[in-house]
């Protein structure tokens, strides 16, 4: 009964009052792939090369290599790339399917077929296949049961190779959305050459995630994107997407066997752990310890791990975006650029070999950082009652996004669970 719950409300909602909850885009990025930024990415490439070969090493960068570096993220393979090579919601979130009512047919060289949506590059386009408009033509994305849940939907709207194939194509002004084919919401986007993005207001997804066997015996669930309105190109009718992309929840994680320090200073593997759980949590104001309770707990299969190794031969296996608490009471990880986005920290300092990290006992110092080349599923805390931190092994880190918990309702409430 509780299975589709807000569904049920959200249908009822437009049975009697004829319409839909209406979601506005916000802008995430505008656009440039012009000549001067492609001139900025040659002289990055050069700059890696040089620190690959040993001429160049990240210590002694002037400022402007620096700048160019903060600017055009290193984990980033070219300026075309959506996502870095650093951790990102993705290393978790395994595939999904997704197929469309038609696609363009392929002119010359260049191809417009449904899998560019998803190749995660700016530089190619997903376009509808029939005439005018493209009106009534969808995106269909299905998600296994135990995939990750997604709370953000991202799209680079139009053809955005260049400005000039941006305004030449037609671009969407509006989409109707569609969660398991029951209507969800309207969504409007601007008119802009920038990524747009949208705060769903429940994660879309299963969140009893508690038991991962269980849950992937779950139903397989999907969204639906129906075009319902353009904003006209100056030479063509073809309506464009460039890419289609998510964000979410359940994938800045922890492996198995990770202690958690418990209110009684007593500690439990993260796996073991369970909602109503009260853990000792750390005051990042008053810096002391606190206790808190467990209000959600996310596992998920996740790739592209790292394992922390301390002094005292203590290890962390972690996702390489996760922040853990250094020494000068800031936040830091081993990809700070992907944190700071992923987790809306205004700072995140590189985690580095011979960095100090804050734990229950004082500083500890990081020996080494080694990558794990196999899958392993994965733990972590979503939402606590009281603050956004909590023990891993003794060492201070925190819960996987707590500004995005505004958006986010009960899980009782959320669509698929």
């Amino acid at each position: 009964m509780k299975t589709y719950l807000s569904l049920l409300v959200l249908c009822c909602h437009t049975l009697i009052y004829g319409q839909l909850p209406e979601l506005h885009a916000t802008v995430d990025m505008p656009f440039d792939f012009g000549t001067e930024v492609q001139q900025k990415w040659k002289q990055r490439e050069v700059l890696l090369d040089a620190i690959e070969k040993g001429t160049k090493n990240w210590d002694n960068l002037s400022v402007a290599e620096q700048s160019l570096f903060e600017k055009y993220d290193e984990t980033y393979s070219s300026m075309w790339a959506t996502e870095g090579d650093g951790c990102s919601w993705y290393c978790g979130a395994g595939a999904y399917e997704v197929q469309t009512s038609s696609a363009l047919k392929a002119s010359s060289k260049i191809t417009y077929a449904t899998q560019n949506l998803t190749d995660f590059s700016y530089q190619t386009a997903w376009v509808e296949g029939v005439d005018g408009d493209g009106i009534g033509e969808y995106i269909d994305v299905r998600f296994k049961a135990e995939h990750p849940r997604v709370t953000t939907i991202r799209i680079a709207n139009g053809y955005v190779k260049s400005k000039k194939a941006w305004k030449n194509n037609s671009r969407v002004k509006s989409l109707k959305m569609y969660v398991n084919q029951v209507p969800y919401a309207l969504l409007h986007l601007k008119d802009v050459y920038a990524l747009q993005s949208f705060t769903l207001p429940a994660p879309l997804g299963h969140a009893d995630r508690s038991d991962f066997e269980k849950l992937k015996e779950k139903g397989d669930w999907s969204i639906r994107f129906e075009i319902l309105s353009v904003y006209k190109g100056l030479k063509y009718e073809d309506t464009v997407i460039s890419e289609l992309f998510f964000d979410g929840l359940d994938v800045h994680c922890l492996s198995g066997g990770t202690l958690i320090t418990m209110e009684d200073a007593t500690v439990k593997t993260i796996e073991s752990l369970k909602t109503g759980d009260c853990i000792r949590s750390y005051n990042m104001e008053t810096q002391q310890y606190e206790a808190s309770e467990v209000l959600e707990i996310a596992t998920a299969t996740h790739e592209h791990l790292i394992d922390i190794v301390f002094s005292n031969q203590k290890r962390i296996r972690c996702t390489s975006d996760h922040p853990f608490l250094s020494v000068s009471n800031t936040w830091s990880s081993y990809t700070p650029l992907k944190t700071q986005q992923e987790y809306h920290l205004s700072k995140v300092v590189p985690l580095t070999e011979g960095s100090s990290l804050l734990t229950e006992e004082g500083p500890l110092q990081i020996n080494r950082i080694l990558p794990v080349v196999t899958p392993e599923i994965t733990y972590t805390i979503v939402r606590l009652k009281k603050n956004h931190t909590f023990l891993a092994n003794g060492v201070i880190t925190r819960i996987e996004n707590p500004k995005s918990h505004k958006h986010i309702m009960n899980p009782s409430q959320e669509t698929t669970e």
